[in-house]
């Protein structure tokens, strides 16, 4: 676990919690997953990396996630983005990498499109995503719903489900899912302007690699590549996987410059 204080940011009545590490461009910036916080593995990889290397390197916790303040069960894909594009202008220097894990791909997708809109997009310099989760409200979420849960979701706004990483369940609000539909990404073409780098475990349970395949679709006018782990699973947390995304952000770093 980091041992330093978080810096802190407050974002729509929430105090975001921020860790920044000064260095050289590009620089990097972690997007974590669903319920996932910014001292994982793969962040503390990356944030170990970034020692070494020299880079500047970015990562918080979303609000009800980690260090953040907030109820986790009041977030939406529209808060945490927006606590995300801010962290992104208050701490971000130059051009940066982002690194989106599960949920956090599809906010890394959702950040350029909205930095193209008030012409900031060029401060991306390329995206890697790991086992990317765009859309997954509508596309893995609601399609597996029992017409039980759908009463649930109606009647008590939120459902519970078991989680294979956590004792706590996981938890959907009917707002998260109202929400994600005003957010997708999979429904046109995506417009990153930055070469693309997607890691998949073909052993995934959570996110299909199917679900990469058709973001691939949706990304034909960008310099995209796939790289599909056989025995991989949703995390890719495993030694092996680690030195891979370390050498997928360094090979990037070279073709960015």
């Amino acid at each position: 676990m980091a041992a330093s204080q978080p810096s802190r940011i407050e974002v729509s009545g929430a105090s975001i919690a921020v860790r920044h590490r000064e260095g050289k461009a590009p620089g990097l910036v972690w997007l974590g997953g669903y319920r996932s916080d910014m001292i994982g593995t793969k962040a503390e990889t990356l944030d170990a990396w970034a020692v070494s290397s020299g880079h500047e390197f970015t990562r918080h916790d979303y609000s009800g996630h980690g260090e953040s303040s907030g109820r986790f069960e009041d977030g939406t894909i529209s808060r945490w983005l927006g606590e995300s594009l801010s962290v992104f202008r208050a701490f971000t220097h130059g051009r940066q990498i982002l690194v989106g894990s599960s949920m956090g791909g599809w906010i890394a997708l959702r950040m350029i499109q909205e930095l193209r809109k008030k012409s900031e997009g060029d401060r991306v310099a390329g995206l890697i995503l790991i086992a990317p989760a765009p859309d997954f409200t509508m596309e893995l979420i609601e399609p597996q719903l029992t017409d039980a849960l759908r009463r649930d979701l109606e009647e008590k706004g939120r459902i519970e489900e078991h989680s294979e990483y956590s004792p706590e369940p996981d938890i959907y609000t009917r707002t998260l899912i109202e929400d994600g539909r005003k957010n997708r990404v999979l429904e046109g073409i995506i417009d990153t302007h930055c070469p693309v780098h997607v890691l998949q475990g073909m052993a995934d349970p959570d996110v299909p690699y199917a679900h990469a395949l058709k973001l691939l679709d949706h990304l034909p006018a960008d310099d995209v590549t796939l790289s599909l782990v056989r025995d991989g699973d949703h995390r890719l947390s495993r030694p092996q996987d680690l030195d891979m995304l370390t050498r997928t952000v360094e090979g990037m770093i070279r073709q960015v410059g």
